[in-house]
């Protein structure tokens, strides 16, 4: 998957907050931290250092929503930063969307912190961000 098939699939997949450009994804793929998962359809960027993995974003296709491949990427990642040796997972997610939440919590996230104002809605709402972690086992 390219950078630009990530851009275009974030894009579509974002439109309440700015979507990461086709530079930024090609960026951040430089970082050997940072890995992928999935195709252009449905993919999560994460971040695995030591026995940590952190969810970057995670993205299905508008046209491709509603069909398990949410879940199919989380599985998908929590697989991959386990087999580099993370033990605990973390992600970030807004508070006003109520279908990441319900994902991650039937992925086993539970509530760990909260960021209040983190993410912007418009020039001048601003939502907060909740932490969410579980166990890699």
């Amino acid at each position: 998957m390219t950078p630009q098939e990530m851009a275009e699939t974030h894009g579509a997949a974002f439109t309440q907050s700015r979507p990461w450009t086709a530079d930024e994804f090609a960026e951040l793929l430089t970082n050997r931290f940072i890995h992928v998962v999935g195709n252009k359809t449905a993919f999560a960027l994460i971040q695995v250092i030591g026995d940590e993995a952190e969810l970057l974003t995670i993205a299905t296709h508008p046209d491709h929503q509603r069909q398990g491949l949410g879940r199919v990427c989380m599985q998908a990642w929590h697989d991959r930063a386990r087999d580099l040796g993370a033990r605990r997972a973390f992600l970030e997610v807004a508070s006003d969307n109520a279908a990441a939440i319900a994902l991650y919590q039937s992925c086993g996230y539970a509530r760990c912190g909260l960021r209040p104002g983190y993410y912007r809605r418009g020039k001048a709402d601003k939502v907060d961000a909740i932490l969410m972690e579980r166990a890699l086992p």
